[in-house]
């Protein structure tokens, strides 16, 4: 019996949950003991000296978004057998702090991504983007994309007899990147005018040319919310941080067979195949022209969102992102 430790900053972060808890169950069922722990930012050093005993229980520690300083990536791995670096956003930058702004770097911020690379034994990262980055640094580099349990979701039951409804699902603080793509939004209010853009969120843009339909997220009316609508849209800048991010709402979508309209930008041009499960947008145009064709042909989405839900289950299954992780973690703690 071997001993699995995952470390995140915050358990309940979408991202932990989407990487490491999911984890859990089938890691119980092969055998291994499991701990999730929350690990604190900043106190660089005693923070890891303060978990010696739990390191050094585990066969295999994962630090799902933990960077360390040079020093103490030292003491952790001087403490811990056998350690994994898990990364599926570019938590080598900061998120820039106005749209349009490049990103925010910093040598501190780079040289701590660098040395939790070198003193882990495999990097584990979300997408190519990350991967490349740490491969600059790590001894060894696995992807492993942020997957998805496609039977946790139901396919769109929106036929064409309802108002045509767009929808984005997302954090407050990436709100941000719908302002992008308004103008496109109220042109299209303007040629359709029973239109509507729900926006599954905490909080919501109070746009007067375009009608929002706030839908408050919760993980029991998630389901559904995506179900009863007719496309799904990621509107991404193009900057070092955004270049990093996992496609995960993409995936949403064509789990429950929505045909998708998204910038080309980092994973989603992994996620979203241009004319086979939905379409890129690099510009306002674009964007207009994209979900217009859509809205206006329900052949069309319902060709991407089968395409798009077969693409899901082909590419970023979950049962073979856990079957891969676990075979990852036995691998190391054999080792």
């Amino acid at each position: 019996m071997a001993n699995a430790l995952l470390l995140g900053y915050g358990l309940n972060q979408p991202s932990f949950r989407h990487r490491m808890q999911t984890l859990v169950d089938a890691l119980e069922g092969a055998g291994w003991q499991v701990r999730c722990e929350q690990f604190p930012g900043g106190r660089y050093g005693l923070r890891t000296w303060e978990r010696r005993e739990l390191l050094r229980w585990a066969d295999v520690a994962v630090l799902h978004q933990i960077k360390l300083s040079a020093l103490e990536a030292r003491l952790f791995a001087a403490l811990c057998r056998h350690r994994v670096f898990d990364v599926d956003d570019a938590i080598y930058v900061r998120k820039p702090r106005h749209l349009g702004e490049p990103a925010d770097d910093s040598i501190w911020r780079r040289k701590k991504f660098a040395a939790t690379c070198r003193w882990a034994d495999v990097v584990a990262a979300g997408n190519e983007v990350l991967a490349g980055v740490a491969r600059g640094y790590a001894r060894e580099v696995t992807i492993m994309p942020t997957s998805i349990d496609e039977s946790c979701y139901r396919a769109s039951t929106a036929g064409p007899e309802l108002p045509p409804t767009i929808v984005w699902i997302g954090s407050p603080e990436n709100l941000v990147y719908l302002e992008m793509i308004r103008p496109a939004l109220a042109r299209l209010s303007r040629r359709l005018q029973n239109l509507r853009l729900r926006v599954i969120c905490s909080s919501f843009p109070d746009w007067p040319e375009v009608a929002i339909e706030r839908v408050v997220w919760s993980s029991a009316t998630e389901v559904d919310a995506l179900a009863s609508a007719h496309i799904g849209i990621m509107p991404l800048s193009d900057d070092a941080w955004t270049r990093g991010k996992c496609a995960f709402k993409l995936l949403q979508y064509m789990a429950a067979k929505l045909p998708c309209v998204a910038s080309p930008v980092g994973a989603n041009a992994e996620a979203v195949i241009d004319g086979v499960t939905g379409f890129h947008a690099h510009n306002i145009d674009e964007w207009e022209s994209r979900l217009g064709a859509l809205v206006e042909s329900p052949q069309l989405r319902a060709q991407f969102g089968a395409a798009g839900l077969a693409h899901v289950q082909d590419r970023y299954a979950m049962s073979a992102y856990r079957s891969r992780y676990l075979g990852l973690l036995r691998r190391l703690a054999a080792g």
